[in-house]
């Protein structure tokens, strides 16, 4: 199963250029990294980075994740991805821009 990390421009270049971070800040206060599903991304993408450019979805493979994946609830008590440990660029299954069109974000296609 594909999970997805909406990640800032600049920690995607972080994370291109060092090869794996502990995350966005969120992520580091929080102890673990924050992941959405498919049917998560629109909801996450609106509450936690509201007229944001410059967004980059990357997807990762649950599984290939390890136990290091936990689902846990979050909003509305819905299960969420969470990765306890860093986040690698050897992960990344893929990466594509999220851009910013009248003050909303547009979704790639998840495939």
């Amino acid at each position: 199963m594909l999970i997805y990390k909406i990640l800032r421009a600049d920690e995607w270049a972080a994370l291109s250029a060092q090869g794996e971070t502990a995350g966005a800040p969120v992520d580091i206060a929080d102890g673990f990294i924050h992941f959405s599903t498919a049917e998560q991304l629109a909801e996450t993408a609106a509450r936690h980075f509201g007229r944001v450019d410059g967004l980059i979805i990357a997807a990762f493979d649950a599984d290939a994740l390890g136990p290091n994946i936990k689902w846990e609830p979050s909003r509305g008590g819905a299960l969420f991805p969470h990765l306890y440990g860093p986040l690698r660029l050897a992960d990344v299954i893929w990466h594509k821009p999220m851009p910013l069109v009248d003050g909303a974000h547009i979704l790639p296609v998840l495939a």
